[in-house]
């Protein structure tokens, strides 16, 4: 059940952003689900990928590399999802950004108090 919560708050967070960034393109808010899902699952596989085999490059710029593969993950899912674009690489490292501290947000109002 937290799961399905986490993924309806990452698809407001993604329909919320493409409203108010220009160049981020959301037609529906099925579309954002979908978006949520597709992200989730590039985060869990492609991403651990592309990190090991930038490591070098993640050490030497002290981690800062680690916005362009968010972003690259982004741009790959605008283009494997019908609905959601991604203008530029700068706009998709901005709403990775703005993705990830929104979700925090979000997903701290979900926080029981553990007593």
């Amino acid at each position: 059940m937290n799961l399905i919560l986490k993924l309806l708050l990452t698809a407001l967070a993604v329909f919320v952003l493409a409203n108010v960034l220009p160049g981020v393109t959301v037609t529906s808010y099925v579309t954002a689900i979908i978006v949520s899902i597709v992200l989730g699952l590039l985060n869990l596989f492609v991403k651990p990928i592309l990190v090991i085999f930038t490591l070098p490059i993640t050490i030497l710029t002290l981690g800062l590399f680690l916005l362009i593969i968010n972003a690259l993950i982004i741009m790959l899912a605008g283009n494997l999802i019908e609905g959601f674009a991604v203008s530029s690489i700068w706009t998709a490292v901005l709403f990775s950004i703005l993705l990830s501290v929104l979700q925090s947000i979000l997903y701290s109002l979900l926080k029981e108090d553990k007593r």
